[in-house]
């Protein structure tokens, strides 16, 4: 008799669990369609970039947030190596009477490192830093050619999709100054828009 009682306690137990269980029909929503930015450059051309934010989610964020805000628009290159890299996006390069702190310029907050496995191959962007691995924030670097010794020390959250002549063009732009780095030309980067993956052709 307790055992039919029990049985009957159980199964209604489980009835209940069934009945109550949130239904599975709905339908998954549509992951977001794939971003890309494009780089402007006075003079010289596009360059599309694709990102990485398996590898650096909150840097690939941070990105778009500062190109929706439109900070990059009107920066200029105040370092470029050639055989090595393009460095951008500072923004104290909008005004000529602050070329003696070109290189220093952020957004006013700092992001940490995501240091990830990826490469720093031709066409990778990643994050320029000072000695502390998290005081990136807005300036940025694509390399011109293979730079092992970055990996895994700096954070790299993009590459070159379309535009690889444009990389090769500035480049070529003749370099000077005191350090021997600042662009003789203005490489300037008239804007960073952030569109649709499939809207490029």
């Amino acid at each position: 008799m307790h055992k039919n009682i029990l049985l009957c306690l159980t199964v209604s137990v489980l009835a209940l669990g069934v009945v109550s269980a949130p239904a599975q029909d709905k339908k998954e929503s549509k992951p977001a369609a794939k971003e890309v930015a494009v780089l402007k450059f006075k003079d010289f051309g596009d360059i599309v970039v694709e990102f990485f934010p398996d590898v650096a989610p909150e840097t690939v964020k941070n990105f778009k947030k500062l190109a929706g805000e439109k900070f990059y628009d009107g920066t200029q290159s105040h370092r470029l190596i050639p055989g090595f890299m393009v460095q951008l996006g500072d923004p104290l390069t909008k005004d000529p009477s602050k070329e003696a702190f070109w290189g220093t310029g952020d957004p006013g907050y700092k992001i940490k490192a995501e240091f990830n496995a990826r490469p720093h191959d031709k066409g990778v962007l990643s994050m320029a830093r000072s000695a502390n691995p998290d005081s990136a924030g807005r300036q940025f670097f694509i390399c011109f050619k293979r730079a092992a010794n970055l990996d895994n020390q700096y954070t790299v959250f993009g590459k070159v999709l379309k535009g690889v002549d444009v990389l090769d063009k500035l480049e070529a732009v003749p370099v000077g100054g005191s350090q021997g780095s600042k662009p003789q030309r203005p490489v300037v980067l008239e804007s960073v828009k952030i569109v649709a993956a499939d809207s490029i052709k």
